[in-house]
């Protein structure tokens, strides 16, 4: 029996992402990618300097590194790449299913943060960090239309990355309404709301809750301003757009403690 052509166009999705791979660049991002157990790791160019300011992570890894001269450094990187003499070939992670992702926490309430058309991977690897920093479940994007994982946003997060789940989903409003249905209370930054991050949770803060935030410039699309429970502003920030939104992704963070 002939398969549907969607369960063909799934199957080759899953082959193309299990052969698609990243160079991790920079000293944190390529310490932190060795030391995690989760990586699929494939090759390791290093120059000598590199070679031994990570000796100690090189050796738990188990992976040989290959030793190259810093004028002649053989990893495929952007020529603006600030590499530091450290480049890692691996798979991207894999964290497993939103719903189990979404349930699972660290301490404190759940938080999660999602991103509607945040492409920038600097921005992307700056929200990584600060969920980490806050304690967020995962930062949750879309497949197309967000940043994917590449050397750039690896070494912004600087080791983030490899500690802090980063899921994109196929579409961001069916991802709000089954964050939803998990009991998730979904808010979306919007710098001309009515009420305050604060205000929205009175009463509601060991709720689990999802902040959404809007790329720079256009902010939450219509249909994810549709699907949120409520659309709320960062108390003194008069003028949202106006903050960097990994700037805000810290601050609403912060504002969401439980």
């Amino acid at each position: 029996m002939k398969k549907p052509a969607w369960v063909v166009d799934k199957e080759r999705a899953r082959k193309a992402a299990a052969a698609e791979t990243v160079w991790l660049f920079g000293l944190h991002a390529v310490r932190d990618a060795l030391l995690n157990p989760r990586r699929d790791r494939l090759r390791l160019i290093l120059t000598p300097n590199a070679a031994e300011k990570l000796a100690e992570a090189v050796a738990a890894s188990g992976l040989q590194p290959e030793i190259h001269d810093p004028r002649k450094f053989g990893a495929p990187l952007d020529p603006q790449s600030v590499h530091q003499g450290a480049a890692l070939e691996v798979r991207p992670l894999d964290w497993g299913r939103l719903e189990d992702v979404a349930l699972s926490g660290g301490r404190g309430p759940l938080r999660l943060v999602l991103l509607d058309r945040v492409s920038d991977p600097h921005n992307v690897g700056a929200i990584l960090r600060s969920a980490e920093v806050f304690g967020a479940s995962a930062v949750i994007g879309t497949r197309h239309h967000a940043a994917p994982e590449t050397g750039a946003l690896a070494k912004t997060a600087s080791g983030a990355l490899e500690r802090q789940p980063y899921l994109r989903e196929r579409n961001l409003a069916d991802t709000i309404i089954a964050l939803q249905k998990l009991g998730y209370l979904v808010l979306g930054l919007d710098g001309e709301a009515e009420q305050t991050i604060e205000e929205a949770l009175e009463g509601r803060r060991d709720a689990p809750v999802a902040l959404v935030l809007g790329a720079e410039g256009p902010g939450l699309r219509a249909r994810t301003r549709e699907v949120v429970d409520a659309l709320v502003r960062i108390r003194f920030a008069g003028a949202f757009g106006s903050l960097n939104v990994s700037n805000a992704a810290a601050v609403a963070l912060y504002a969401a403690q439980g």
